[in-house]
Parts: C-alpha cells; structure tokens; sequence
C-alpha cells in the first residue's frame, strides 16, 4: 500500500465534496464546477488574533458572491500566527481574488483538497489541526480513509476525537481536524494506529 499521510484539522462541515458537477442555471448558462480549497496564511507568530480573522473573514463574505466563491469555515493558531481557510470555488483564483480584495491579505498556499469522513465534535478538548506531508504523488483519499478507520480504532484510548480530514493527492498533504487533550495525545493516536507521525501539529480556534 503506498505511504499515507493524516492531518487534523478542527471542524465539522457542510455536505461539500472536493468536486461537484456543473450546474445549468434556469437561464440555460452552465456554471463552472466548484472544488473544495484550504488555504493558508502564514502572518508569524503574535501578528495574529482570532479577532483579527474574524474581521478579515466577514470582509471574504461580503465579496465572495462576485467570485463565485463560498468560504466555509476557519481555523486560527494565534500562537505561530498561521490562519487556514476552507472555501468552495471554481479555481483557486477565485479565493485569492476573493481575499485580495476583501482585505489585501493573500494566501501563501492554496491546497485543492478531497474531503475525509466526518464526525460530530463533543466534549471539552482543545481543537487540534495536524498536518503531514508525503510529497506529490504519494498519497490519495483511499489510502487516507484506511489510516483514518485505524486511528479511529485508537482514539479513545488516548482520549481523541478525530472530526474530519482533507487531502491533496497533488501535493501529497493531509490535514486533519481533531479534539484532543493535548497535541501528544494526537500523535500518539497517530503512531499506534500507523506509525504516521504529522510534521505540524497546532492548537487552533475555529470561526465561520
């Protein structure tokens, strides 16, 4: 089986999958199809504040209608300064163009990504974003969805609830959302389930 790779992000989310067929509209025109796209931004750490995002992430919504886009939900680690946002459009163009001229802060990275299983946060525990990277090629959504049944069967033991995952088969990066008690708590998940340990794990808040 080739390599996988798990990243964790924190959020459960609408019915949206990576690709939805085009749409003709009732005056005949037929819509581009939409993708699924996490971006990220990496401000540094303490140049950040959830406050900040959320007054950022009002201005997307008020311009994302003329770009065909649709921003969904958003994770802040105010403590390295990093924001991830997961939107809905026909090119990753629309998303930049949507920030650019919401608030002129663009993205380092755009990730088309495959939507994971989900499931339902509960409890306490902090939100955890985890990420892995396999490189290009080397990782695709089945694969994925396998390590994910196996650290299913793991979780409880260390006291993790993993809500959802997102993958990028072209870039081989996997971002996954979990509750845990704390970020030993999620790799250890990790390891016992596969032995794939993430690159990256961060304490995130999340908005919408």
């Amino acid at each position: 089986m080739k390599h996988l790779f798990v990243f964790v992000v924190c959020a459960s989310l609408g019915p949206y999958s990576s690709q939805l067929f085009a749409q003709t509209s009732k005056t005949g025109i037929t819509k581009s199809p939409t993708h699924l796209y996490m971006d990220v931004h990496h401000f540094g750490a303490g140049k950040v504040t959830v406050a900040d995002v959320a007054n950022a992430h009002q201005k997307d919504l008020a311009t994302q209608k003329k770009y065909g886009a649709s921003f969904i939900k958003y994770w802040v680690d105010e403590n390295s300064g990093n924001v991830y946002c997961l939107a809905s459009a026909a090119t990753p163009d629309d998303v930049r163009k949507t920030h650019a001229e919401a608030h002129g802060l663009l993205p380092n990275q755009i990730f088309e990504v495959k939507e994971g299983e989900k499931a339902l946060a509960k409890g306490k525990n902090e939100l955890y974003l985890d990420i892995h990277l396999l490189g290009a090629g080397k990782v695709n959504i089945k694969d994925v969805a396998e390590a994910h049944k196996k650290d299913l069967a793991v979780q409880k033991k260390y006291g993790v609830n993993l809500i959802d995952y997102w993958v990028d088969e072209k870039t081989g990066t996997i971002m996954c959302l979990a509750q845990a008690p704390d970020s030993a708590a999620l790799v250890n998940t990790h390891k016992e389930a596969h032995g794939l340990i993430p690159v990256r794990v961060s304490k995130v808040k999340q908005g919408q």
